[in-house]
């Protein structure tokens, strides 16, 4: 086999699309246990498989980006061990690289296989092996199978495969976890008379005890966050002008500030017309829902304790996709279309 040429399980995966892998998704959701239900869901929100193919069919991937506004690291084959750190999942990522791998050497013919199932196979094999709950592996598992077909199986095979969180961390029940998310900050012995001074603390990497700051009730994530001198942010995330959470505007108009929620998204306000309207220029997510699971750090405020995960990367990737989507005739591609295959 030559060095180009795709196994019949990369063959397999590369036959669905941005809307087959939503579909498989949903289906698997249902398995997925409660701690990793919304962190599977948000990291397949910050590895769209739409975004991966446009700059891997652009002529000029560069000027593309450059295009979409791109920042960060957007390219899962630059970080294959460690883009899905925030998963529970994450902790079995030894294993669940090497079954995927296994699988893959082994898959005969696409014929009456089904994504999903392909999915629960893999997950159900690591869950024998390490002796845990299936639906502990099944969104990990996912997560493999789309970084295989973004990274391709040379560079998902070279990756070393190790964990990316201390062994504290890694020996943390799922309901220590969802205990640790769903509770609030005490505020003292008369915090039941306390309106806007109660504070509230975020967490945005729940593998290190220092990844917090502190807001004041009400307060928008990206403001609380840029309250936090504790060290240089710039030098850790060239995106970060203060803080842990990459802004610029302030108002909803760049998408720098984006963010997963992993848990409290009840305890943030609603989004605006604004919020709502500009999350899905940017093509973070398609939704109506009053609560999402990705929101702008500028526009959310908190009413309580809350864990986020922040992406990798932002850009202005919806525009880009509703520009291809009003392209509906070969005639109009070749009059609107430039040659990095972005419309004028």
């Amino acid at each position: 086999m030559s060095a180009n040429a795709k196994t019949t399980f990369e063959n397999f995966l590369h036959q669905h699309d941005e809307e087959a892998w939503a579909a498989s998704l949903t289906d698997l959701l249902r398995s997925v246990h409660e701690v990793d239900r919304n962190a599977t869901q948000i990291w397949f929100r910050f590895y769209p498989l739409s975004l991966w193919r446009a700059l891997n069919e652009a002529t000029d991937a560069e000027g593309l980006a450059k295009q979409l506004l791109m920042q960060g690291t957007y390219y899962l084959k630059d970080q294959i061990d460690s883009s899905h750190k925030f998963l529970y999942g994450h902790r079995y990522w030894p294993e669940v690289k090497k079954a995927v791998e296994e699988h893959a050497a082994s898959f005969q013919t696409s014929e009456n296989a089904k994504l999903p199932d392909e999915v629960r196979r893999v997950a159900a094999a690591v869950a024998a092996r390490v002796k845990a709950d299936e639906s502990l592996l099944i969104g990990i598992t996912a997560v493999a199978f789309m970084t295989l077909v973004q990274a391709g199986l040379a560079a998902f095979k070279a990756a070393p495969g190790a964990m990316s969180i201390d062994k504290k961390h890694a020996k943390k029940t799922p309901a220590a976890v969802l205990e640790e998310r769903a509770k609030d900050d005490s505020q003292g012995l008369f915090g039941f008379l306390k309106t806007v001074d109660k504070d509230w603390t975020v967490t945005y990497d729940e593998a290190d005890a220092r990844a917090r700051f502190k807001l004041i009730n009400t307060e928008e994530l990206a403001s609380a966050a840029a309250r936090d001198r504790s060290q240089d942010w710039r030098a850790r995330d060239a995106r970060c002008i203060e803080g842990p959470i990459p802004v610029e505007c302030r108002s909803a108009s760049c998408g720098t500030c984006w963010v997963g929620v992993l848990g409290g998204a009840e305890k943030l306000t609603d989004v605006s017309v604004r919020e709502g309207k500009n999350i899905k220029e940017f093509g973070y997510i398609e939704t109506n829902e009053p609560k999402p699971i990705i929101r702008l750090a500028c526009m959310a405020q908190a009413t309580g304790a809350v864990s986020i995960v922040i992406p990798p990367w932002n850009g202005v990737f919806g525009k880009f996709l509703k520009a291809q989507e009003s392209i509906e005739t070969p005639a109009a591609t070749t009059e609107t279309v430039s040659s990095n295959g972005v419309g004028n």
